[in-house]
């Protein structure tokens, strides 16, 4: 779209209200909101607003910074404000000469994309979002009491997800599949793949859509990982491939068993040996190790196969006649993750594998969970981090995500998840009170 076409277009839907979005560190959608008068000098010179208040922004002494919004984001949105129409666009973030900002979590992912693209590659995602609904915010009472792929049309749970579907496909993000999830109150959105950039917009869109959604419904709608123990927590399971520029499925290679070809094996070795470097950009909170815990689906033991969801990563099965689908599942990121950090280290720890041939392990077929130590040896499987601590040792010690990441992002991230580890370490939590008390 040209600026010609925004204009037309916010004349055409009656736009009063258009929110500039963009991401901070840590996923956090953030926005300022102009008006249609406004717009075409934002769209010739951007829009200043104050970046030292930011979480990974800059200091307080060169704070201004500028909105440059990408015109090809330019979405009506189906909630009115104050009965007045909006739309939005997403922005990158520049500094003052229109100089893109390091810190930008979006301008993260556009550098490695354009690195792969340099090679020939194409990187696609598609993820599947969980995520948990409530009464309200304040308590976490579920609101229906259905299981895995329930149909229940005595309570909201069906109602609810096909309002959501139908919401994100106003949106332009095509849904593959809406379903209950195996926790009370706990569903899944599969939306269709494209490339990583675009994919990550979606996300962010879709995470404001159903908070939206469920709000409007007397609902509350959260992307922790894991807000109820016992019970299963919620990831982000991501399907990846490369594609060549002229639209051919690299992962797929016919005359192999998995039908994998010697790039998507490079791809998988480099995730599979960069995994506990990069877990803390893709698991980035104290409560996503409340979820990666054996007996819950969620991935532990760093090892790939087909039939095994114990696994990190998983080869979904071919069908004949669908090359384009072949790809590779990884199991680990859960929704709380910024998504355009985390699909750029997924596609930088892939492209190490292929620059440096890392054959990865030979699959495992068995369920995991069961292996004992010596089994475990036997395969040389090991573990991800055990906790959001032992996640940012290793990814302070990692040239990759430096490399990746840039220093500016990589210090930032490191010092705020340093921050909130130190923070939950000092704290005293409820099961400690209700433990220890009486003693």
């Amino acid at each position: 779209m040209e600026k010609e076409d925004i204009m037309k277009k916010v004349k055409t839907d009656k736009i009063e209200f258009i929110d500039l979005m963009f991401s901070d560190l840590s996923g956090r959608l953030k926005s300022v909101t102009t008006s249609p008068r406004e717009l075409e000098d934002c769209l010739d010179n951007g829009k200043w607003f104050d970046g030292s208040s930011i979480e990974g922004f800059t200091r307080i002494h060169e704070s201004d910074m500028l909105l440059i919004p990408d015109l090809s984001t330019y979405l009506f949105l189906p909630w009115p404000r104050s009965e007045k129409n909006v739309a939005r666009m997403i922005c990158e973030v520049h500094e003052p000469g229109k100089t893109p900002f390091a810190g930008d979590p979006r301008y993260v992912l556009q550098r490695v994309q354009e690195r792969a693209r340099e090679k020939g590659y194409c990187y696609y995602v598609g993820p599947e979002i969980e995520f948990f609904l409530f009464r309200s915010k304040e308590s976490r009472t579920y609101h229906d009491t259905a299981g895995y792929f329930d149909f229940s049309p005595r309570d909201l749970a069906t109602d609810i997800r096909a309002i959501m579907m139908s919401t994100l496909e106003s949106l332009g993000i095509n849904v593959e599949m809406t379903h209950h999830e195996c926790a009370p109150s706990q569903h899944e959105i599969d939306i269709e793949y494209s490339d990583a950039l675009r994919s990550a917009d979606k996300v962010m869109t879709l995470k404001q859509a159903i908070k939206t959604v469920a709000n409007n419904s007397g609902l509350y709608a959260t992307f922790m990982p894991k807000p109820v123990s016992g019970v299963n927590g919620s990831g982000m399971h991501t399907h990846q491939s490369l594609f060549s520029e002229d639209g051919k499925n690299l992962f797929y290679d016919g005359g192999d068993k998995y039908k994998l070809s010697s790039i998507a094996y490079y791809f998988m070795g480099g995730q599979l040996k960069y995994i506990r470097e990069m877990v803390a950009v893709l698991c980035p909170t104290v409560n996503s190790y409340k979820r990666l815990v054996r007996g819950y689906e969620a991935p532990v033991y760093i090892c790939w196969g087909q039939r095994n969801r114990s696994a990190l990563i998983r080869v979904p099965r071919y069908s004949v006649g669908r090359e384009k689908s072949t790809r590779l599942e990884l199991r680990c990121p859960d929704p709380s993750c910024n998504p355009y950090l985390t699909f750029a280290v997924m596609l930088a720890a892939g492209l190490k594998g292929i620059e440096e041939k890392i054959e990865p392990p030979a699959p495992v077929e068995e369920d995991v969970y069961g292996f004992d130590d010596s089994k475990l040896a036997k395969f040389y499987i090991k573990t991800l981090p055990a906790d959001l601590g032992e996640a940012i040792d290793e990814f302070r010690k990692s040239r990759l995500m430096k490399e990746t990441l840039g220093e500016h992002v990589f210090n930032k991230y490191l010092e705020a998840k340093t921050t909130e580890w130190n923070e939950f370490q000092r704290s005293v939590t409820n099961w400690e009170l209700n433990k220890y008390k009486d003693l």
